[in-house]
């Protein structure tokens, strides 16, 4: 079971990586990133909102705070949606997605300030090392010559912070509903959040445009499948070893831009890229332990 568990959240995280690449796919067509991501979250609402009917369960949004939790929730995955694909828009998918993956550094940084985590030499190592893995991916260090802009820099990272408030929100929840009503909440407020600030024409262009197979094929592959995959392949192994498992996720939208959008990354940066896994994963180890 854990093995198959296992498998689970690694195509739930193959699914966000190729999420990324479908999403470049189309920001290159000339859609815009919050567009895109109304409808990554859009397809992924009528994905959970089915899980949900088809468990229903007993009073599923009695408590309010399942519906307090889901709600923050669905303000970090909206953001995380904007951010990442603001993020690709400005850079890279291979730089976007694994500046995403920093999340759990800036977790760590908080919770020392909050004292909810001991901080130790070898966690303020890591931290360093992602923090140098940072350096290098941007190439802040070379003024005019580096890849990535400020913004998609800062993206970049915001969609991981964005992420962690996501968790944060749907770990407040959980004790409270079943997954499919925490979820079904969030996506509704994403799909509200991201609607609200996208262009209403450029939303409903997309419903007559060539590309409405690939929109809707990013909301069931980036949101839909993969979130309810995900759930469930949690159920029966460890966040240490689904952090490992995780690690497909940037991996495999590196590969789709390199591959399929014709991206390159240099030397450095595939360094900064070596870096920012490794210490991160050991992060995700070392704090349950």
């Amino acid at each position: 079971m854990a093995t198959r568990s296992a498998l689970l959240v690694m195509l739930a995280s193959l699914g966000w990586g190729l999420s990324g690449g479908m999403a470049g796919v189309l920001m290159a067509a000339g859609w815009p990133p919050l567009v895109v991501s109304f409808y990554r979250g859009a397809v992924g609402l009528v994905c959970v909102a089915g899980w949900l009917a088809l468990r229903p369960g007993h009073r599923p949004f009695a408590s309010r705070r399942l519906w307090g939790g889901a709600v923050v929730a669905g303000l970090g995955v909206a953001g995380n949606f904007a951010f990442y694909f603001i993020s690709i828009a400005q850079g890279s998918v291979a730089v976007a997605a694994t500046l995403m993956y920093c999340a759990p550094v800036f977790v760590y940084l908080v919770s020392f300030v909050g004292g909810l985590e001991r901080p130790t030499p070898g966690k303020w190592a890591a931290i360093a090392a992602t923090l140098l893995g940072i350096v290098l991916l941007t190439e802040v260090y070379a003024a005019g010559a580096g890849s990535v802009t400020l913004v998609g820099g800062v993206a970049g990272l915001l969609a991981g912070l964005s992420y962690a408030v996501f968790i944060f929100g749907f770990t407040y929840a959980a004790p409270h509903g079943s997954p499919q009503a925490i979820l079904t909440v969030a996506f509704a407020v994403l799909a509200a959040v991201l609607l609200a600030l996208a262009e209403v024409g450029q939303v409903y262009a997309v419903l007559s445009d060539r590309y409405l197979p690939l929109f809707v094929l990013l909301g069931l592959v980036g949101a839909g499948g993969s979130f309810v995959l995900y759930v469930i392949g949690l159920r029966r192994i460890s966040p240490a070893v689904a952090s490992i498992v995780a690690m497909v996720e940037p991996v495999t939208a590196s590969l789709f831009g390199v591959a399929v959008l014709g991206e390159t990354l240099a030397a450095g940066q595939l360094l900064g890229i070596g870096l920012i896994l490794v210490t991160v994963t050991a992060l995700s180890f070392s704090s349950r332990g």
